[in-house]
């Protein structure tokens, strides 16, 4: 909740933008700030920048030297999928935070002003919570799944539904093991192997090992294997109490040992072990088999509340795999030599946000 704290007449809300000097206070606010979440770090300007090379207005609003809000947007331009501006692209959510609530109309106000003077076709807002109901929005197609974490890793197999439990006990017997691995080569193996087969273009490596620099101790991987041999794996994020598994996947041999359910469920154990209390499944849309996955695991899905300012456009952008008109370029995908998916994949979803 906002404060309601009356203000003083003479304080004047300012809006900056971030500056490199400005990172350890706008850090230091998204670590307070209950509503905040990892997508809101400071880190991610760099990321967009050199991962994808996009224009970036991290604005934050400040009272008396002190910040109040902060709204990370990031601009994205392309022929084949528009140019928009969005808080925030490739992430859950990023729409505003603050500490009442003049300071989020005044980061509001000056994303809607930034947007049109950008001349985009729409302003994006990715919230966990609705703000403006009466703006055009994206209607139950994303949800998230979390999940409190038990401190006995016994409490937290027993609380996974019968039949999925089944399947994590079928990748212990199967003799699956876990490592923290240093850098991103397995991993990028396995996720492009399983992006590729879901008809989806992949990231390039670089960004990956971008989000490995750039957050350090909070961006990790875990991989899976059998006998040596790579099976699966998940670069995940951790903030505050939390682990969030956000990209992974898993080699042909993965289905036959159940290696995904072995993945996730070690991840869980490890996080426990760790102290951490929520297991943040991320997101997905509904309908799809992330969706049923998740379902199965026996969390419960949170409607993601995403709303739009259109500046140019006259309708929400749809572009997600449920769109019919979709489902031709994903069948064809699914059909490219890997190699030939990693080349191309970097140069289109980097406009996809």
């Amino acid at each position: 909740m906002f404060d309601s704290t009356p203000l003083a007449a003479s304080s004047i809300v300012d809006i900056k933008q971030l500056s490199a000097a400005d990172a350890p206070r706008w850090d230091a606010f998204v670590d307070a700030a209950p509503q905040a979440t990892f997508f809101h770090r400071a880190g991610w300007a760099e990321v967009m920048q050199r991962a994808f090379g996009h224009r970036v207005y991290f604005l934050y609003a400040e009272r008396d030297g002190v910040i109040e809000g902060v709204l990370p947007l990031v601009q994205i331009r392309s022929l084949l999928f528009g140019h928009s501006l969005s808080s925030m692209p490739f992430c859950v959510c990023g729409g505003v935070v603050a500490l009442n609530e003049e300071a989020a109309a005044a980061l509001e106000a000056r994303a809607i002003a930034l947007a049109r003077e950008l001349q985009v076709d729409h302003l994006e807002f990715r919230n966990r919570a609705p703000r403006h109901p009466e703006w055009p929005r994206k209607d139950a197609l994303y949800v998230n799944f979390s999940k409190a974490l038990d401190a006995d890793p016994e409490k937290n197999m027993l609380a996974i539904p019968r039949k999925q439990r089944a399947m994590v006990r079928k990748g212990i017997e199967a003799g699956l093991a876990g490592e923290i691995d240093q850098d991103v080569s397995r991993f990028y193996r396995a996720y492009s192997e399983s992006v590729r087969n879901l008809g989806t273009p992949v990231f390039a490596k670089n960004y990956f090992e971008i989000l490995r620099e750039v957050f350090g101790a909070e961006c990790e991987v875990l991989t899976i294997t059998k006998d040596g041999r790579l099976i699966a794996s998940v670069l995940s994020f951790y903030f505050r109490d939390q682990v969030l598994p956000y990209y992974g996947g898993g080699v042909a041999a993965a289905r036959e040992v159940k290696g995904n359910d072995f993945m996730y469920w070690d991840l869980m154990r490890r996080a426990t072990e760790r102290g951490l209390r929520v297991f943040d499944y991320g997101r997905s849309k509904v309908g799809t088999g992330s969706y049923s996955f998740k379902k199965n695991w026996g969390f419960e899905p949170e409607p993601l509340h995403y709303e739009y300012v259109l500046v140019k456009a006259a309708a929400v952008p749809d572009l997600n795999p449920l769109n019919p008109k979709y489902r031709l370029f994903i069948n064809l995908w699914k059909r490219l030599p890997l190699g030939v998916s990693e080349m191309l994949g970097p140069h289109l979803v980097k406009y996809l946000g």
